[in-house]
């Protein structure tokens, strides 16, 4: 019997200790965390893990990703690290007249959805890196599609939202409000169509989607709904094994995709906070925020200036990582007032997560999202495919390397990192879910755990802050107020958001190579859940 009636709120402070093994997947829900278990249990490895609870979450986290997904990751093989992109680019149609005619680019609708890449990354991945059948690792989620899975109180509450902002567009309340409204927490949700689509894509790895039947339903959609989406854009789509950039951050290096993805951010923050000499003060203290701060304003004003497709940016990576130039930007950093910085001018030269980690020393930082939580709002009647709204991160400024364009692929949010010791061994998977939000979280995580020592369930647990925009900054209600009184006294103008965190702070997923194991932190404010033998 249900029990729809509890009080579902966690009126007491908790505490969770680390989770520690020598095989671990760490994700923002239960039932998907433990997806990727069985795989390890069954002999595969990190991959297979990672790949069967990217799947699950399409299914028990439909408020963060779906089938019509983005995806990137980062994989250290045992010898050495990959870089995976595989988001997706613009259709052909798309141009600045295109949208000017449509009044912008929108937010929600068709307009707003690029081709998605997740199935695409988790093909490569497996067909690259795993162990396992890849129709295997899809039998959890299928499980959970067509059987049915209580539904989080967190993820009840995002859906509510979700449905109040989606529910008219079109397809979404056919699969997501069963009998004319959402799930209840505690709810028994199925869906038969999301478990006939992953059979399918299972069957034919990932063809059908971007070649096949599912192809022609996601276009033909597409086509009655005023999209513009196509045959030929969806089978043009190709994920790209990109390799990582990265910045020296004290006795580690950072690893991050290279752009679209918005990673750079937080290497350049990272490389700041070190020329700037973080480290000398404790971690909460306002010297060690008011700084981390400030890099971050610096990183992120040079990110809308430049980040874009990489073959469109008008600078390359290396020069916004170049060690004088990040030096030059940690200069402009006031240790006693608040800035409102605009971007540098580089040397011109020649972006849900989880993580897994195996016992043989595979280690997976994997991410995949539909941006604004259900995204479009689209979903492909009969399919379970709820499609991302990437579309919208493009602009239609002029000349700027991020303008909408065919075939092209938008500034990315989400993205996954990875750390290395300065020796070249790994060190830790890591990421932060939350639009914007990811890069600074990156930066907050690698700062607590790479330079203060913290255990990743602790740099998960602690209140985190966020950039707004000019000299606004957004923290979480559990800060410092003697902390936050300090940062207004500096010029911050600081809000105090209350609630937990998951709609603005993201969630974190961290897993820490410990000699031959490995320690876990996994975040509470969007069910973080870690599982380990």
């Amino acid at each position: 019997m249900n029990t729809p009636s509890l009080d579902w709120s966690l009126p007491y402070s908790s505490h969770r200790s680390a989770v520690m093994g020598r095989n671990v997947v760490s994700t923002s829900q239960p039932l998907a965390a433990q997806a990727g278990l069985r795989m390890l249990l069954a002999g595969g490895n990190a991959v297979d893990a990672a790949l069967a609870a990217a799947m699950a979450l399409t299914v028990v986290e439909p408020t963060g990703c779906g089938l019509g997904s983005d995806g990137f990751a980062i994989v250290w093989d045992g010898k050495e690290l990959h870089g995976l992109n595989a988001s997706g680019r613009s259709p052909a149609a798309w141009t600045p007249e295109y949208f000017e005619k449509l009044g912008g680019i929108p937010e929600t609708g068709w307009n707003a959805v690029t081709v998605p890449g997740a199935v695409s990354a988790w093909v490569a991945l497996s067909k690259r890196l795993g162990k396992l059948p890849f129709a295997q690792l899809a039998q959890p989620a299928i499980d959970y599609a067509r059987n049915g899975f209580p539904v989080s109180p967190t993820i009840a509450r995002l859906w509510a939202l979700g449905a109040a902002k989606l529910g008219a567009q079109p397809g979404f309340a056919e699969c997501f409000m069963p009998n004319g409204r959402v799930p209840q927490a505690g709810e028994i949700f199925r869906s038969e169509a999301h478990a006939r689509t992953l059979e399918l894509i299972a069957e034919t790895e990932g063809e059908a989607f971007y070649r096949g039947v599912i192809a022609e339903r996601i276009v033909e959609h597409s086509q009655a709904n005023g999209g513009a989406m196509t045959l030929p854009d969806l089978a043009g789509h190709q994920a790209d094994w990109v390799g990582t950039i990265h910045q020296r951050f004290g006795d580690s290096v950072v690893h991050e995709i290279p752009p679209n993805g918005q990673g750079i951010a937080a290497l350049m923050a990272l490389g700041m906070l070190d020329a700037h000499g973080i480290g000398a003060h404790p971690v909460d203290d306002v010297e060690t925020v008011h700084a981390s701060i400030e890099a971050m304003k610096l990183a992120f004003a040079d990110l809308h200036q430049y980040n874009a497709d990489i073959d469109a940016m008008q600078v390359a990576p290396r020069d916004l990582l170049d060690a004088d130039y990040l030096r030059g930007r940690a200069a402009l950093i006031d240790r006693e007032h608040a800035g409102d910085p605009g971007h540098g001018a580089p040397r011109p030269g020649g972006t849900v997560y989880l993580a897994a980690a195996d016992s043989q020393g595979m280690m997976v930082s994997f991410i995949q999202s539909n941006y604004m939580g259900f995204g479009s709002g689209v979903v492909v009647p009969g399919t379970g495919i709820s499609l991302q709204n990437r579309g919208h991160g493009f602009n239609l400024t002029p000349g700027h390397a991020n303008q909408v364009a065919p075939r092209k692929r938008p500034s990315h949010t989400i993205i996954p990192a990875f750390a290395m010791h300065a020796d070249g061994t790994p060190q830790m998977a890591f990421g932060v879910m939350g639009g914007p939000m990811q890069s600074q979280g990156h930066t907050q995580m690698a700062l607590r755990v790479l330079r203060y020592g913290q255990n990743p369930q602790a740099a998960a647990d602690a209140p985190r802050w966020r950039v707004t925009g000019g000299k606004g900054v957004a923290v979480e209600s559990g800060f410092d107020p003697a902390v936050i009184a300090a940062l207004r006294a500096r010029g911050h103008e600081v809000t105090v958001e209350e609630g937990n965190g998951v709609f603005a702070f993201g969630g974190a997923q961290l897993v820490l190579r410990n000699g031959n194991s490995y320690i876990a932190g996994s975040d509470p404010r969007k069910d973080g859940h870690a599982v380990a033998f």
